[in-house]
C-alpha cells in the first residue's frame, strides 16, 4: 500500500465520532443538522477523539455530548463556560468546544458565557438559537420576539430579545459567526473555520424547533425568500444579496440603508465585508441589522488575533515556577498563622 492509501485508508469518517447512543431529538429537529456537520468537519480536519472534549449546559443542545464518540462533560444550568475554562486551562493540549442554547447559554448562563468570550479563551462556543425553552416545553427565552405568545407569556411576551452577536462583539470577541441549521455547506464552513481558529470562537446557529416554535427563522430557511432576507457575508467582498444579487448596503451617513444596483449605484458604493477588521464596530453594525428591515447577514462577522487567556495564565504560573521553585502544598498549608484545635469540654448545663 502507498504511503498516501495508507493516509487514506487511516482517515476518519464521520461514523467514527458517532456515540452507541439513540439520538433523542423530535423528528424534524434542527439538532440533527448541526451533530451531522460536526461529525463532518471533525472527520475532515482529523481531529483525534482523545482530544476532543463537548462540554454542554441543560437543554436539547446539551444532550451533544453523549452522542459524540469523545469526551464529554454534561455540567450544570449555564455554567459549560465555567468548567470548559477549568479544562482548557489545565489541559491545554485538548479541543474544547461548548454546546449551549438560548435558555441555558444567555438566561441562567449569561455571565459565565459574556466572561469567557472577553477573555479569549481557546475554546468553540456554538449557541443553538430556537428562540424558545424546548426542554422545559415551551416558555419563552432571552431571544423570544416581542408579542411571542407562550406557556409563560400568553399575553404576549414583554422583554425585549437579546441579540446575542451584538453582545458577543461588544465582548470583543475575537471570532463571531451566524449560520443556519438547514445551510449544510455554509454550516460546515463556519464550523471548521471556528475549529482553525485560536483563541474563543463563538456561533450562533439559527436552529428550528419543530415541536415548540416551528419556522422561528422560516424567513432564513426557506430556499425561495432567503436569498433576499438573508446576506451572506465574504470577506474582501462587497455585501451584495437579492434573488438576482442586484441589491446592496451601503453606509448613508452612519446608518446601513438598501439600494439597488444599476445606474445611480454599483458595487463601488456598498460597504466592503472586513473579517479582520481590529475595530469591531462595523461588526457591530452588521449584528444590528434584521429583518424586516434589512436581509440578516450570515457568515463571519469577525476573526482576529488578540492574547489568549489560557497562555497567558500559563506563562505566569511559568514564571511563578521560575522565580519561587514548584511549590509545597504541606508547606504552604503550615506557613503563616496557624491554630491547633483541641479536644474541648461540652456544656452539660
Amino acid at each position: 500500500m502507498s504511503p498516501d492509501a495508507s493516509a487514506k485508508a487511516k482517515r476518519p469518517s464521520p461514523k467514527d465520532y458517532a456515540s452507541n447512543q439513540d439520538v433523542r431529538w423530535c423528528p424534524g429537529c434542527g439538532d440533527y443538522a448541526i451533530l451531522a456537520q460536526m461529525k463532518k468537519v471533525l472527520a475532515e480536519l482529523a481531529v483525534p477523539r482523545h482530544k476532543l472534549v463537548f462540554v454542554s449546559g441543560i437543554g436539547c443542545s446539551s444532550r451533544f455530548p453523549y452522542y459524540m464518540t469523545t469526551y464529554g462533560f454534561h455540567s450544570i444550568h449555564g455554567r459549560a463556560p465555567a468548567v470548559a475554562t477549568g479544562l482548557k486551562v489545565t489541559r491545554p493540549d485538548l479541543c474544547v468546544w461548548v454546546v449551549t442554547g438560548d435558555g441555558d447559554g444567555l438566561s441562567i448562563g449569561g455571565n459565565h458565557l459574556l466572561h469567557a468570550i472577553r477573555r479569549n479563551l481557546d475554546i468553540n462556543i456554538i449557541l443553538f438559537n430556537n428562540r424558545i425553552y424546548g426542554l422545559t416545553k415551551g416558555q419563552y427565552s432571552p431571544t423570544s420576539p416581542l408579542g411571542k405568545m407562550t406557556k409563560s407569556s400568553p399575553a404576549g411576551s414583554i422583554d425585549n430579545p437579546l441579540h446575542i452577536l451584538s453582545v458577543a462583539i461588544g465582548c470583543e470577541a475575537t471570532f463571531v459567526a451566524r449560520t443556519v441549521d438547514v445551510y449544510q455547506p455554509h454550516l460546515g464552513m463556519v464550523l471548521r473555520r471556528a475549529a482553525e481558529h485560536r483563541g474563543t470562537s463563538f456561533i450562533e446557529v439559527y436552529q428550528n424547533c419543530v415541536v415548540f416554535y416551528d419556522g422561528a427563522f422560516g424567513y432564513a430557511a426557506n430556499r425561495k425568500t432567503r436569498a433576499e432576507t438573508t446576506l451572506e457575508l465574504e470577506h474582501g467582498k462587497p455585501m451584495v444579496f437579492g434573488a438576482n444579487r442586484d441589491k446592496g448596503i451601503r453606509l448613508h451617513g452612519l446608518e446601513p440603508e438598501i439600494v439597488t444596483l444599476g445606474e445611480e449605484f454599483s458595487e463601488d458604493d456598498l460597504l466592503v465585508h472586513d473579517e479582520g477588521a481590529k475595530e469591531p464596530s462595523l461588526a457591530y453594525l452588521l449584528s444590528r441589522m434584521h429583518q424586516p428591515d434589512f436581509p440578516e447577514p450570515i457568515g463571519v462577522f469577525r476573526a482576529v488575533d488578540r492574547p489568549k487567556y489560557d497562555e497567558r495564565l500559563r506563562a505566569q504560573i511559568d514564571e511563578a515556577r521560575n522565580a519561587q521553585g514548584p511549590g509545597d502544598l504541606d508547606a504552604l498549608f503550615h506557613s503563616g498563622d496557624t491554630w491547633r484545635v483541641g479536644e474541648g469540654t461540652r456544656d452539660e448545663g
